[in-house]
């Protein structure tokens, strides 16, 4: 049995900041693991560093669960967000060194493919309506099937959603941005403008909308209820879910499918949800639901109920992470959509990833493994650049929910 003999932790900052692990075994085979957490990538860095890694060395490379359950069951206080997302990159590294032992991709040591390839949805935004609009038909252009529409409210500074620039990227200062946030107009803006894209473009592509944890239950409901008629997709984390009980109101009040679980860390994040099926759509990630062995239990669970997957996939994951986001994708029986926001063309100096986009849809890498390759040269010339995640408030002072 090969064992584990090297463990690197690479802080990098192409375009954007990444953690990840590289593991080498006795072999010379190598697997690659994401450990990014937006804004708190040092906090899981040192973690990988001085915790895990000492814990790694000399272990089965092939005993993938037992190392999960070692590294979950041993951190006795668990399921943080820094604990889980170490583990997400360990199991991912370990899958990724799997599969090249094995010279099969992921997706065949996962039980092959279920679909050819992985629908994903792509991101319009605009300053205006207009902007917007113009957003959506380059989409549509671009061969996109799915597409969530974000634009600014009117005298709201601190609108969620919107790109400045190639790539939208809302980390962008070394201390967090304070944005202001206005409930009550933004409930009275976005029906108007969501409906003037299904009056431009019409019904044949899905429209998807994402509301930022920034409603109430009762408010939630209320903007489902104006949403029905335009047959949304997805209305994408209506609420805050620390309280999953919350959503059981807002599934009473609308038809409009609900999407929640991006900042999940396990699968008890969202047992209730899924389990009384308080949505349709489960949006856990690779990188922060404890790597492809635990998120493969969720999707699992969420087949049970006819809840469908829709894994979060913005930029702030590494092509790592997507690629093994995307062997799970084509591989579960209940998957519904997979978000992609493409990477700054930079990234790409570091990470090399084998996936490909074709007719919307994300396709795997057939290379054994997952597929992604990491130029740890290029790594280095991109030093770590501290950025956060912006602050809400209200007009009054009052910190909101971001």
């Amino acid at each position: 049995m090969a064992t584990i003999t090297d463990a690197k932790v690479i802080v990098t900052s192409p375009g954007r900041n990444f953690v990840t692990l590289k593991l080498t075994t006795s072999d010379g085979v190598t697997g690659l693991g994401d450990a990014t957490l937006n804004g708190r990538e040092l906090a899981v860095a040192s973690y990988l560093r001085d915790h895990l890694v000492p814990l790694l060395l000399g272990r089965d490379a092939d005993r993938i669960e037992d190392m999960w359950q070692y590294l979950y069951k041993g951190a006795y206080w668990r399921r943080g967000p820094v604990t889980m997302t170490a583990v997400s990159a360990v199991d991912t590294a370990l899958w990724d060194i799997k599969g090249k032992v094995a010279g099969m991709p992921v997706y065949d040591l996962l039980g092959g493919k279920a679909r050819e390839g992985a629908l994903v949805y792509g991101h319009a935004s605009g300053a205006t309506v207009s902007e917007l609009i113009d957003d959506v038909a380059r989409f549509k252009d671009l061969g996109y099937r799915a597409i969530r529409a974000q634009t600014a409210v009117p005298g709201v500074a601190g609108t969620y959603g919107v790109r400045k620039g190639a790539v939208y990227e809302p980390a962008a200062a070394a201390l967090p941005d304070e944005q202001l946030w206005d409930t009550e107009k933004y409930l009275d803006f976005a029906p108007r403008y969501l409906t003037e894209i299904r009056e431009r473009f019409g019904f044949d592509f899905h429209l998807l909308h994402d509301v930022h944890h920034r409603l109430t239950p009762t408010e939630a409901g209320r903007l489902g209820q104006q949403l029905e008629e335009l047959r949304l997709f997805w209305m994408e984390d209506p609420s805050p879910a620390e309280l999953q009980e919350n959503f059981r109101q807002i599934r009473q009040a609308t038809t409009t499918p609900i999407a929640v679980g991006e900042v999940f860390n396990s699968i008890w994040d969202c047992q209730q949800l899924i389990t009384e099926r308080l949505i349709d759509y489960i949006r856990c990630s690779v990188a922060h639901a404890g790597g492809i062995t635990h998120l493969r239990r969720i999707f699992h669970l969420a087949e049970l109920y006819q809840v469908r997957t829709g894994s979060h996939g913005a930029t702030d994951l590494s092509p790592v992470s997507m690629s093994a986001a995307v062997h799970l994708d084509v591989t579960v029986p209940n998957f519904g959509i997979q978000e992609y926001m493409e990477h700054a063309p930079v990234t790409h100096e570091v990470f090399r990833p084998g996936y490909e986009l074709r007719d919307g849809a994300l396709h795997p890498s057939d290379a054994p493994g997952l597929g992604v390759e990491l130029d740890e040269e290029a790594a280095a010339r991109f030093p770590y650049d501290p950025k956060y995640l912006p602050v809400g408030r209200r007009s009054d002072g009052s910190v909101h929910d971001w």
